[in-house]
């Protein structure tokens, strides 16, 4: 997979054309990424490749993580001129049915999360026969190569976890207790097992429906009274942040909040001092990466990390001392 394929012939162009508003018919749930009428003139950036990716999360509707990757996606697509098609569905078998819906419609390349990877083996091999180039993004560090994917996109999740744990060593925290808001979710075990790892406390796992924030705070502040000696709340993702910072007070716990990942809120909530620190990976710069990566391969044959390392976008920790460098991007819904 590593050769580059073919050039987009005169017919395919025009047949790209006609079928790039059907895509979004066969992929269920899915809403197009086109360009805005603010973005450059794709004729005018000298691209207008006629390509078609299609980009498939495990991203739940209204998650604003997964719109900040979706903003990503579709800057480079407006750069390279391609028609982007995105898609996402945390069921993993769901997901997989978008990825073989985008191999039958005969996409140019697909971008793929790989939160779950046994699910997506059977769809990605189907892609891989069909000749259509797949790289990964955010979920599936230790799975993409396995998978047989192009090139990967996201942070090590084991190393940010890693950090994390140092970062409350250095905080004199003793007791940590990790919340995980979707089980099974491969990166956001690494993450805890990399708190875990280089912790000197102790580390507890509490697992929560993610879907449901009102059981969220329930559980974690029912946690919080039940054990009084946790000083420290490490959540996977802004939003469940947010609502343990609600769970700490509800339990008139003195624990500490920090988290992976952000957002605009969040960012205010670092400033204001009621979140330590959030790990930021940096999910608009994955999905600029990832389809950026497959025209890339298609006009220039280039392979990001040689198709043997991934591209690593985090972590980098943003804290109290410097999350005003980044608010006005968070602001934005860009970080």
């Amino acid at each position: 997979m590593n050769t580059p394929p073919p050039p987009l012939t005169p017919a395919r162009l025009v047949r790209a054309a006609a079928l790039a508003s059907a895509l979004c018919l066969l992929v269920s749930g899915c809403s197009a990424l086109g360009a805005t009428d603010d973005a450059p003139d794709r004729d005018a950036a000298g691209s207008g490749s006629g390509m078609r990716v299609a980009l498939v999360t495990h991203g739940g509707e209204g998650d604003a993580f997964w719109d900040r990757v979706r903003r990503g996606a579709e800057a480079a697509a407006a750069k390279d001129g391609i028609d982007l098609t995105y898609a996402g569905d945390a069921d993993p078998a769901a997901q997989a049915d978008l990825v073989r819906d985008a191999v039958r419609d005969k996409v140019d390349g697909i971008a793929v999360t790989l939160a779950k990877p046994a699910a997506m083996r059977g769809p990605v091999a189907q892609a891989r026969a069909a000749g259509i180039p797949v790289v990964g993004l955010n979920s599936g560090i230790d799975a993409w190569r396995p998978a047989g994917l192009l090139e990967y996109f996201g942070q090590d999740e084991s190393v940010a976890g890693r950090a994390v744990g140092d970062k409350l060593d250095d905080l004199k925290a003793k007791h940590a207790l990790c919340v995980v808001h979707e089980r099974g979710n491969v990166a956001l075990e690494a993450r805890c097992a990399g708190v875990r790892n280089t912790f000197g406390g102790d580390t507890d796992n509490l697992y929560v429906d993610g879907t449901d924030m009102n059981a969220v705070t329930a559980t974690i502040a029912a946690r919080l009274r039940q054990d009084r000696t946790i000083d420290e709340v490490v959540t996977n993702g802004a939003q469940y942040a947010l609502t343990a910072v609600k769970a700490v007070r509800q339990a008139g716990s003195r624990a500490e909040v920090a988290t992976f990942d952000l957002d605009k809120d969040l960012v205010e909530a670092v400033r204001d001092g009621s979140v330590q620190f959030a790990v930021d990976q940096q999910p608009y710069l994955q999905g600029y990466l990832a389809v950026d990566a497959l025209w890339l391969y298609r006009t220039n044959g280039n392979v990001s990390g040689g198709g043997a390392a991934p591209v690593l976008t985090g972590p980098a920790f943003v804290t109290r001392s410097n999350v005003s460098a980044v608010a006005r991007f968070a602001a934005a819904g860009t970080r």
